[in-house]
């Protein structure tokens, strides 16, 4: 048995908990406002993981710290990095290994799909930046550390563009507003592939400092509506295209500098996932099924 922290309770870091506990290990499930969690050896403590002490305290003895935390998103150039910083001074501490929640922001508009774990990022928006600066504050560190990085999520309680934009008008049998092109195709990550990817990856044991991808489906956004409408037993909804002063109008203009990743086809190589971790996607009908749970 091993003891684990895990700094985040929302829908990756309670199921990367639930995983934990059901392997038999011991868990600490960290974040402000912790709740409880009724999985087996999990232990849910309201703390803040900026101070890097008192995590360190929680952390005495685990083997790994998982950074599943999440900021608000029009906050993350002044949350983020605090919070990054307190768990990296934390696993330093207590010798622990480091296990980061990511996404693909950091390989900017210009990166030609598939994207790859090992492309040079280059970000081109904020939080872009953001993301790649808290990775390279890992890398930094003393301890041994791995990224994992998904796509756009589905899954219960996963709160994203779909999420926000799409799912409230479906499950009112409105027309649905989003962004981009409609017919591209896009890689959409499962929360619970999400955390299946992490706790794969903490047995990891080759060379570490790298990152991987989470196992993803692909469809384009009216084929998404679709399944969705058919997990709904409704008729699939028009689909209209948002812009920038949509956006602006609807209080979302954090989404502005991000809109590029609906623009084009975004595919996600996780080839190396599957063949070193053992992990491989959920069907895109769980991911909705879940979703509508």
């Amino acid at each position: 048995m091993s003891h684990y922290v895990i700094v985040g309770a929302g829908p990756v870091g309670r199921e990367t908990a639930r995983l934990l506990a059901g392997e038999g290990h011991s868990v600490v499930l960290t974040s402000r406002n912790a709740g409880s969690l009724d999985a087996g050896d999990v232990r849910t403590v309201s703390s803040d993981a900026t101070d890097a002490a008192q995590l360190a305290g929680l952390a005495k003895g685990a083997d790994a710290i998982f950074m599943c935390a999440m900021a608000a998103y029009h906050r993350w150039p002044t949350d983020f990095f605090p919070i990054m910083d307190g768990t990296v001074k934390a696993a330093e501490q207590v010798g622990a290994k480091l296990l980061i929640t990511g996404n693909v922001y950091g390989y900017g508009e210009g990166a030609t799909s598939p994207l790859t774990p090992d492309l040079e990022p280059n970000p081109t928006s904020r939080k872009g930046t953001v993301r790649h600066i808290m990775w390279q504050r890992a890398l930094r560190s003393n301890v041994p550390a791995l990224e994992i990085r998904a796509s756009d999520y589905l899954g219960k309680g996963a709160v994203t563009y779909f999420s926000l934009l799409a799912l409230p008008s479906l499950l009112k049998n409105e027309p649905v507003s989003f962004l981009g092109d409609p017919d591209v195709a896009h890689a959409w990550s499962f929360s619970k592939d999400v955390a299946k990817t992490l706790v794969a990856a903490s047995r990891f044991t080759g060379e570490w400092g790298r990152a991987f991808h989470v196992p993803s489906q692909l469809a384009s956004v009216r084929e998404l509506l679709r399944r969705f409408a058919l997990a709904l037993n409704i008729e699939c909804p028009n689909l209209l295209r948002l812009t920038a002063a949509d956006l602006e109008a609807v209080g979302f203009s954090e989404a502005i500098e991000m809109s590029y990743l609906f623009e084009k086809p975004l595919l996600l190589d996780a080839s190396q996932t599957e063949t070193l971790l053992g992990v491989t996607a959920s069907s895109l009908d769980t991911m909705v099924r879940d979703t509508l749970s």
